[in-house]
């Protein structure tokens, strides 16, 4: 990770490269005002995110000419570090300061004198949360690739006008595309199912049925919405989530997340028998693949557990542990 930092004075910057170098920042670099800042980071001539040179700046509130309130906004305007997180260094005297700080685009802060266990916590923290974006930013771009190249067929195709998510199809091919993947990467796929959806659309009509389902596919979407996984529909109800990255451990938690959504709803259904409310059975099937073939093992596997999972009372999450090998 490449890190700048930025202070008018040495020792401040002298005590942060060492506290980021000691602790395994090999990439830091420094300068001692916003012009050698924006300098180091090419704001003039650097203008898509793809050009960014650094993951991470910390950067000094109280400096002369330029501050770094000023700073932040002034690089945080270019698409190219839209994203980077910025640390403002803050002292007592100056902590009024950071309102402004927040509103010029900064992510979080650290007061001076610096302490090394408090700066190593943020940027760890900062450092993640860019990272989990970049990976977001990857797959969404995996996916607008796909997309493009999927044949002349219409936008309207790719899209289940219900709940709005990608039709089931659309998701099957993205994952079955072998392109890219030469190695073995760990997957996770999340099957859904509305509990007693059927007896309820029998008892409440297909009008009834389909708003259940748009309200739910709002609610999934919503779940998915800060994290690089993609969410499709059947025709007969089932949605599927494609996790790429995403352990066993971590796909149970997004599983939970999107159960709990759906009975947060409190949408009444009186053909439920989990609750008084519509309720949703979630399956986790994650395993390690390589080839398009080995992932669809991972869906097939998903789709056809869940419906055990609704028979056997439903408003759960079962996880599966794939051996696909």
């Amino acid at each position: 990770m490449r890190i700048l930092v930025v202070d008018d004075t040495e020792d401040s910057r002298d005590i942060a490269e060492a506290a980021l170098v000691s602790a395994g920042y090999a990439d830091v670099s420094t300068a001692g005002s916003a012009l050698e800042a924006y300098e180091l980071l090419g704001v003039e001539k650097r203008s898509t995110i793809e050009d960014a040179i650094f993951d991470l700046v910390i950067l000094d509130i109280v400096m002369p000419q330029i501050d770094g309130i000023e700073a932040c906004a002034r690089i945080r305007s270019h698409e190219c570090y839209s994203d980077v997180p910025i640390i403002m260094v803050t002292s007592l005297a100056d902590i009024h300061s950071l309102a402004n700080a927040f509103v010029a685009g900064a992510n979080d802060y650290i007061s001076k004198p610096l302490n090394r266990i408090e700066l190593l916590a943020r940027v760890r923290s900062a450092l993640k949360l860019k990272a989990e974006l970049d990976r977001r930013r990857a797959r969404e771009q995996e996916l607008l690739n796909f997309l493009s190249t999927w044949g002349d067929r219409r936008a309207s195709v790719w899209i289940d006008e219900v709940t709005g998510l990608f039709v089931g199809e659309v998701a099957e091919a993205y994952l079955t595309a072998t392109s890219g993947h030469q190695t073995d990467e760990t997957v996770s796929l999340i099957a859904l199912a509305i509990d007693r959806f059927d007896n309820y659309r029998s008892a409440q009509g297909d009008g009834a049925a389909r708003d259940i389902l748009a309200r739910v596919g709002t609610a999934v979407r919503r779940t998915l919405a800060t994290i690089g996984a993609v969410g499709a529909a059947y025709r007969n109800g089932i949605i599927i989530v494609i996790a790429p990255d995403y352990d066993a451990v971590a796909a149970g938690k997004l599983g939970e997340a999107l159960r709990a959504a759906i009975a947060n709803l409190r949408i009444r259904n009186s053909e439920a028998i989990a609750a008084e409310h519509v309720t949703a059975s979630v399956v986790v099937a994650s395993g390690r693949a390589r080839r398009g073939v080995e992932r669809a093992q991972l869906l097939t596997r998903a789709i056809s557990t869940i419906k055990s999972a609704v028979t056997s009372g439903g408003n759960r999450v079962l996880a599966l542990d794939v051996s696909i090998r």
